[in-house]
């Protein structure tokens, strides 16, 4: 796919996959037609949102306020900005299994109105489904009527034998086939995100029960570090389907730098997609040229850290290097 979005991430020069970026080191003068000699360098971007100890967004803060450490070693920012205004490239996950099945309508009406907050000119989101299966309800596109109606044809799975129990219980629970949490990740990240540019997010919505998958929690963590997208789980857990795992969902977020948001009203899921809303639009852009060059691909740990230690930070944990 071809779009203005990737225009943009061009124009402005970050390089932003870490896919190598061919540079010109030295070239003779014209008249001597010399060779012109080039190497490969990996930029590496972090996305990072920034809260004070009241939880607020702190969006003042200079180059020299942030320090950048990769496997233990310093790194030197070569490239800082506030971003408000690089596109975004989104994707929606939304848990069908049974145990959402009282909370989907307030679902869809908060989602439906967090994408057209959060969609701006040249952002492109996708909306999918997953309960025992995982279904593409629709494709990249800036159509805000088409991924609002995407997300209404949103559907509870309901298990061959019959509708789900109205009396939500043990039993009833296990009626539910499965729920393909890490799967749903997994093929958004490498079917969709993964020939995507600049920054990458998705949101998901679930209670973190994962039945039935195919890959692992692992694989699905390695996707989204892979493809450098950041992953943000509204936690929906009803207590009549045996609550949510929150240590599911904070490995998830924690690993890739996004963040999990307990949910548990109609009004809760308003404020935590204004939240997440919020932070996709607050962000810093650090980038720095790595010290170790090999190219091993080998997973490398990042750690961010403040001059103000009053301050916390969200921002990915490492990624993958590439790989000769």
């Amino acid at each position: 796919m071809c779009s203005a979005k990737k225009a943009v991430v061009v124009c402005i020069g970050l390089g932003i996959a870490l896919g190598g970026a061919l540079l010109a080191l030295a070239q003779e003068p014209a008249q001597q037609q010399g060779p012109v000699i080039r190497t490969q360098v990996n930029l590496v971007n972090l996305f990072v949102t920034v809260r004070d100890k009241s939880k607020h967004i702190v969006t003042n803060l200079k180059q020299d306020d942030f320090k950048v450490a990769e496997d233990g070693q310093p790194q030197q920012i070569a490239f800082f900005s506030k971003e408000v205004t690089l596109p975004i490239t989104l994707g929606m996950l939304l848990d069908t299994s049974g145990s959402e099945q009282y909370m989907l309508g307030a679902i869809q009406d908060a989602g439906g109105r967090f994408l057209e907050r959060v969609l701006r000119k040249g952002d492109e989101a996708l909306v999918m489904s997953f309960d025992s299966d995982v279904d593409l309800l629709s494709d990249f596109t800036d159509d805000r009527g088409q991924l609002d109606r995407a997300i209404r044809k949103a559907r509870i799975n309901v298990p061959s034998g019959g509708s789900i129990a109205s009396n939500p219980g043990p039993v009833g629970s296990r009626q539910i086939t499965g729920t393909a949490l890490y799967d749903a990740i997994y093929l958004a990240c490498t079917e969709k995100l993964n020939t995507e540019a600049g920054r990458k997010a998705i949101v998901i919505v679930t209670d973190a029960q994962d039945e039935g998958s195919k890959v692992r929690l692992e694989a699905a963590i390695e996707a989204a570090q892979r493809t450098d997208t950041v992953v943000h789980i509204l936690l929906v857990a009803d207590p009549h389907f045996g609550g949510g795992n929150g240590g599911v969902a904070h490995k998830i977020t924690d690993e890739t730098g996004g963040r999990t948001i307990f949910v548990n009203s109609e009004k809760h899921m308003a404020e935590a997609f204004d939240q997440i809303s919020e932070e996709l639009r607050s962000q810093y852009t650090l980038g720095y040229y790595p010290t170790n060059a090999a190219h091993d691909g080998k997973f490398r740990k990042i750690k961010v850290d403040m001059s103000d230690h009053d301050l916390k930070v969200l921002a990915r944990k490492g990624y993958y290097a590439p790989k000769e």
